[in-house]
């Protein structure tokens, strides 16, 4: 048992002669959000999938929800992913079901819930999620941002204690991706529930992060507040805020 809803202890994991991650450390307490920053392919969306059991660390311990999870079977998985619910940054939808039905699918699976309540709980979230006219769309006829509005309600249709989310403003529009921030922003004002982001992108971190895990070369680089994240002078953090503040102004001139 620890003290920290989540928490890597050591961790590594490589594919193949790959090594993605390097005896990587941190902690996440219960009711924050930390978001995990750095390039792209320094390991940010495997840390996800090492914390929901998806994968299997090669060393190291991995606690999720105060439990070390390293060696739990997919049957010791189940009431931890009951727990902790996860937003792909695919969104992950059923093809063939609307996305009221992809928001009610957690809830029936419980079978403890009247269709009422469902019904009253998917009309809840999808109204708070902003996309309460698109109830009976089907995927394919969503856009990615409005996909990712789906998947996060879907994620918060069982009352999860915690989310991970993996990479939510990736591939939208820069309208769009604004728009996300303020969603998942407000989620959190709301619910104060213990969040993981995954993210290339600064300025969702900076709304949102109690901490900033910086990953670095299968490293954690940096880990502390968003504080302290600005005000540090490695010459890898301040050209890694340096470039990320240009996307924004080049995005404006396109």
């Amino acid at each position: 048992m620890s003290d920290h809803y989540f928490e890597f202890r050591g961790v590594s994991k490589s594919f193949d002669d790959h090594l993605v991650l390097d005896d990587v450390n941190f902690a996440v307490d219960p009711g924050e959000t930390a978001v995990i920053l750095g390039r792209s392919g320094v390991g940010k969306s495997v840390s996800l999938n090492l914390l929901m059991g998806f994968l299997k660390a090669d060393a190291g311990r991995i606690i999720v929800a105060g439990e070390d999870i390293t060696d739990y079977t997919e049957a010791q998985l189940g009431p931890i992913r009951q727990r902790v619910t996860m937003v792909f940054q695919t969104g992950a939808l059923f093809d063939s079901l609307t996305a009221a039905d992809n928001v009610a699918f957690p809830l029936e699976s419980l079978n403890k819930f009247t269709p009422e309540q469902i019904d009253a709980r998917v009309k809840e979230l999808l109204d708070m999620l902003e996309v309460a006219n698109m109830g009976d769309r089907i995927p394919e006829d969503l856009s990615t941002g409005t996909k990712r509005a789906v998947a996060i309600a879907r994620a918060l249709a069982a009352s999860p204690e915690a989310i991970l989310y993996d990479e939510p403003t990736t591939m939208v529009d820069p309208l769009m991706a604004g728009h996300i921030i303020q969603l998942i922003t407000k989620l959190k004002a709301k619910f104060q529930k213990t969040s993981i982001v995954v993210t290339h992108d600064t300025h969702l971190a900076q709304k949102l992060a109690d901490r900033v895990i910086f990953l670095r070369e299968g490293k954690v680089g940096f880990f502390g507040t968003w504080a302290e994240f600005e005000a540090s002078r490695e010459p890898f953090l301040r050209n890694f805020r340096a470039q990320d503040e240009l996307i924004p102004a080049l995005d404006a001139k396109i």
